[in-house]
């Protein structure tokens, strides 16, 4: 009789476990497809920005007027009677996150249409870096020796993607990739600040910002109908389901390990411009973005491991 009950006992112990555990393991399940599926449906967006043939100001224009079209068609599916609720609750954090996200939107197609789409990738990739140094200035955020260590190499390895373009003439839409990553950080940084309120509708809005600041450089009804396709693609399609989905995954996840799927935008994104366009990129993109997205690996790994246990896979 004991061997029976020590051994139902037992066994009645690890299924308890196993049915504690399964919600958090199907909730990080949950979030890994989703930030990966996100990535995946984003990892195009620059390539269609190198095929659209339009001027890049009536490109932003689209852009930013289908990208709030989108997003916003996202918000109301999802909250219903809940979307005013939803828009007021992001208060004054929200009308500043508005802005740094216009901006980061307008740098980066401008980037792209100034230097290949590897330097644009590779050098917007570090903006969770620069957001790690905002973060010390404006919140008063403890600073982790790694990060400090991650900024000084992920620096490092911009300034050798920077040294390469010198003689290229792409000079300039390396510094709009450069002040891309910075609005995305400090978009980063008040996203941070206001949780657990949602940034999504900021998002929204800061697309119509973007179309409202385009309109007088802008031709928007002088596209021809392959680019209305691929900008309907884009605006439609691509951004609200991909920022839709990474926005919710970190419910699930733990932020370094989104760190580390959102890297594959960064390789997925030139991948597809080479395949389609061949642009290839040049000998110190190749070297300074293995010394970013190494130092990013790394420092998402060592985040992960440093992370107490049961910590982040949990949804609110």
């Amino acid at each position: 009789m004991a061997p029976f009950v020590l051994r139902f006992q037992e066994s009645h112990h690890s299924e308890s476990e196993r049915l504690a555990h399964t919600p958090m393991k199907s909730d990080h399940m949950r979030g890994l497809v989703m930030v990966t599926v996100g990535v995946l449906v984003l990892s195009p967006d620059a390539l269609i920005v190198r095929l659209v043939e339009t001027d890049h100001w009536t490109l932003l224009w689209w852009r930013g007027l289908l990208t709030a079209v989108g997003l916003a068609a996202y918000v109301i599916f999802r909250e219903g009677r809940k979307t005013g609720a939803k828009v007021r609750a992001m208060g004054r954090l929200g009308l500043l996150a508005v802005p740094l996200f216009a901006g980061s939107t307008i740098l980066f197609v401008t980037s792209l249409t100034l230097t290949t789409a590897a330097n644009t990738l590779v050098i917007v990739s570090a903006a969770p870096l620069f957001a790690a140094v905002f973060s010390r200035l404006f919140l008063g955020e403890a600073v982790p020796p790694r990060t400090w260590f991650a900024v000084v190499a992920g620096a490092g390895g911009i300034a050798v993607i920077f040294a390469g373009s010198l003689g290229a003439g792409s000079l300039w839409g390396d510094l709009c990739a450069l002040g891309t990553a910075g609005f995305l950080a400090g978009h980063l940084v008040v996203a941070r600040h206001a949780r657990p309120v949602s940034m999504v509708p900021a998002v929204a809005l800061s697309g119509l910002l973007v179309a409202a600041a385009m309109t007088p450089l802008a031709a928007p009804f002088a596209v021809t109908s392959r680019d209305f396709v691929l900008l309907l693609l884009l605006g439609l399609v691509i951004m609200p389901i991909s920022f839709g989905l990474i926005t919710a995954g970190p419910r699930y996840l733990p932020a370094a390990e989104v760190s580390l799927l959102m890297l594959l935008e960064t390789v997925l994104g030139p991948l597809w411009v080479w395949l389609v366009v061949s642009e290839v990129p040049a000998s110190g993109t190749f070297l300074g973005g293995a010394v970013v997205l190494t130092t990013l690996i790394t420092h998402a790994m060592l985040g992960l491991r440093r992370r107490p246990p049961g910590s982040g896979s949990r949804h609110n």
